[in-house]
């Protein structure tokens, strides 16, 4: 009795060994769970959010990918206004309007005429391309005129927009053309392609009557031939009254020698 009591306490004595070994044991599970907190990789999407102020509409990589604007986007670069462009589009929430005239536009202006411009009339002339407003097509037809752009607003900087069903017409008193093309729009810049250069007054208008003053000297010539003809006349009295003395003796002459004559002849005649 007391050996099958001996096995049986021998038994429990097993069975509870392997049951605490077995409870010791499931605790190592838990540090398994560790690497699920690893996995949470929310942070990863920040970089992306934080990109996306950043991404302004670039407008000369616009104008280089539609093409035929080399000479526009040179002019951008050239007088800083394409980054004056960028900061526009990054902090304006009005939004920006380009007419960026074609390579074949500034073909048609006389040869030369971009170099004869300063640094200053170069940077008025890009401006003048640039409404600081957003317009779509649809808004061209209430519109007011004149357009106020970057270069500013007066009699000398003029430009008037009149819309037509099918096209819109833009004048500057020296340029008459229309939009021929969107080149791109979004809600905040709209480029259009134009095929005329948007000459303002400004620049332009004062340099058209700049030659006529070369001429002017031309009309003095006349004048100095009407002198050189009357310097020869006090001359002449000198031998008129010399040619007046010699008739003069002549005449008393002849007078004497006729009375004398007479004289003659009244002696005969006694």
């Amino acid at each position: 009795m007391k050996q099958q009591y001996s096995i049986f306490s021998f038994s429990m004595l097993l069975l509870s060994l392997c049951y605490i070994n077995t409870f010791a044991q499931s605790p190592t599970a838990a540090p398994a769970q560790a690497p699920a907190v690893v996995v949470a990789q929310p942070p990863v999407a920040t970089p992306t959010q934080a990109a996306a102020p950043h991404g302004i509409t670039n407008v000369t990589k616009i104008l280089e990918k539609a093409g035929h604007f080399t000479i526009f986007i040179r002019l951008l670069r050239s007088t800083q206004e394409e980054n004056h462009l960028f900061s526009a589009l990054n902090d304006s929430s009005s939004g920006v309007t380009i007419f960026a005239p074609t390579d074949s536009a500034f073909s048609e202006l006389k040869s030369g005429t971009l170099n004869t411009l300063s640094d200053g009339d170069k940077s008025e002339l890009v401006k003048f391309h640039v409404v600081p407003t957003f317009l779509s097509t649809s808004q061209f037809q209430t519109v007011s005129n004149p357009l106020g752009t970057w270069a500013g607003t007066g009699s000398r900087l003029p430009l008037n927009v009149t819309s037509y069903p099918n096209s819109v017409n833009i004048t500057t008193g020296l340029t008459n053309t229309s939009l021929s093309g969107t080149v791109y729009t979004d809600n905040q810049l709209a480029i259009y392609k134009i095929e005329k250069v948007l000459l303002p007054k400004d620049i332009f208008g004062s340099n058209a009557p700049a030659p006529a003053p070369v001429q002017a000297p031309a009309r003095e010539k006349p004048t100095k031939a009407v002198p050189s003809a009357n310097v020869e006349s006090p001359v002449a009295p000198v031998d008129i009254s010399s040619a007046v003395t010699f008739m003069h003796n002549n005449v008393v002459g002849s007078l004497v020698i006729v009375a004398a004559a007479m004289f003659a002849c009244n002696v005969e005649g006694f």
